[in-house]
């Protein structure tokens, strides 16, 4: 080879180097850029996260203090806005485009089914008010029987909207919105009931799922080996755990804290209540302190034999298990729809978040068992004036109603409680 044509290859060889060089270089730069876009981006969604964290807690705060129905109109919002987005992950919108009526279906028995469920609690919960209430008295007598036209109604209009090559989809979509009302609405029901039967019991299963999340997510990447479910790879069997652990301590503390305002642990009585009125019950005996004897076994090695506590104390705990070991399988149920709908989110109403539906899949679940375990183990006030009047209104004509306050007026003066003079003034009335 000649001393030029050495030159030429080496000059080739050179440049190739430099090629490459320069390759390297921009792909240096590129995986550089991406990095710094990654980094950033995950800045950026981490304030985004937590501005929109704080002013959710200072909404939700400013929501309670505010009184009790605007909680329960905030329980309608987000029942509203769960069952939109859940319907949305099951819809196929190139179907329906075609069909003019399955939103609208979808949206009539959902407010046909809130009127039936919620109406239900605010006929039991202000019955004193709406059965002494002339135009409201025919609309909660009837409740029932009206509810159960506006549902058939739905289902007339349904079979007569039936399109051909649609029957497969049409029947799918009542089967899901059925379904849907099933998870969120009649749950949510539920939840707006233990509002009105005292504050605690909306807030504290709130905050038991709410400090269950926070802590097997710590618990979780400080702990966690053994994988717990395969729909939620992420989820450990140590996380599950720790969380169950330190949320049975924070319900020991909610306990305390919440226990000890009328204003959380009194039952709704008037429709202007807040934070700010001065709220008086007869206080459930669940939160006054009670003597527990101690088992002799235990007993004799402490130099006390009994322990004087408020029994919240106790319910708290198994609340905080149920949130803590049941309670997540509602995420779970939601992650489950997601991934078969192959979607992230739900939807993207709260910024960071993703939708209403991920932040509260589990608390419908929660809401529900505390109803249930109020009504079973808790609940003091199964029959009071509003309820009797309820059923005397209800029932009898007014012929009978008459009758009966002339006996009740008997029966207290009799005991006592009237003088003769009163007693005579309530039967002249009656009889004029």
């Amino acid at each position: 080879m000649s001393s030029k044509e050495s030159t030429i290859k080496s000059q080739k060889t050179q440049i190739d180097d430099n090629d490459n060089n320069n390759n390297i270089n921009k792909s240096n730069e590129i995986e550089s850029k991406e990095l710094q876009s990654k980094s950033t981006k995950k800045k950026s969604d981490f304030i985004q996260r937590t501005i929109w964290t704080i002013v959710m807690f200072l909404g939700f705060v400013g929501i309670i203090s505010l009184g009790h129905i605007w909680t329960v109109f905030l329980i309608f919002i987000c029942q509203i806005l769960t069952f939109k987005e859940c319907i949305s992950v099951a819809t196929q919108p190139s179907k329906e485009k075609n069909l003019k009526f399955t939103k609208s279906l979808n949206w009539y028995f959902l407010f046909t089914t809130i009127y039936y469920l919620d109406g239900e609690s605010f006929i039991h919960s202000f019955n004193h008010l709406i059965f002494t209430n002339q135009f409201l008295i025919p609309l909660a007598t009837h409740h029932r029987f009206l509810s159960y036209w506006l549902y058939v109604l739905g289902l007339i209009f349904f079979v007569a909207t039936l399109e051909k090559g649609h029957y497969r989809y049409q029947f799918a979509q009542l089967c899901i919105t059925h379904m849907v009302l099933l998870l969120v609405v009649f749950q949510a029901h539920l939840i707006i009931s233990n509002i009105f039967n005292g504050m605690i019991w909306f807030l504290l299963p709130v905050l038991l799922v709410i400090t269950n999340d926070i802590f097997a997510y710590l618990c979780g990447i400080t702990f966690g080996k053994t994988q717990l479910i395969a729909i939620s790879p992420k989820k450990t069997v140590e996380g599950f755990v720790g969380a169950w652990f330190c949320t049975s301590i924070t319900a020991l503390i909610l306990a305390k804290l919440l226990s000890n305002y009328s204003y959380l642990i009194c039952p709704i009585k008037d429709l202007n209540e807040n934070i700010f009125s001065n709220l008086n019950c007869e206080i459930n005996p669940i939160f006054i302190a009670q003597i527990y004897r101690i088992p002799p076994i235990i007993a004799q090695n402490l130099k006390f034999d009994n322990i004087i506590i408020k029994p919240i104390y106790f319910h708290s705990l198994n609340l905080a298990s149920f949130a803590s070991l049941i309670a997540p399988f509602g995420g779970f149920f939601a992650s489950g729809l997601k991934r078969t709908f192959k979607v992230k989110d739900f939807g993207h109403t709260i910024p960071g978040h993703g939708g209403i539906t991920d932040r509260i899949d589990c608390q419908f679940l929660m809401g529900s068992f505390a109803y249930l375990y109020y009504e079973t183990f808790l609940s003091n006030n199964r029959f009071n004036v509003g309820s009797v009047l309820q059923i005397i209104v209800g029932n009898l004509n007014y012929n009978q109603i008459e009758e009966l306050i002339e006996r009740l007026s008997l029966s207290l003066y009799n005991n006592g409680i009237w003088n003769e003079e009163k007693f005579k003034k309530i039967i002249e009335i009656l009889e004029n």
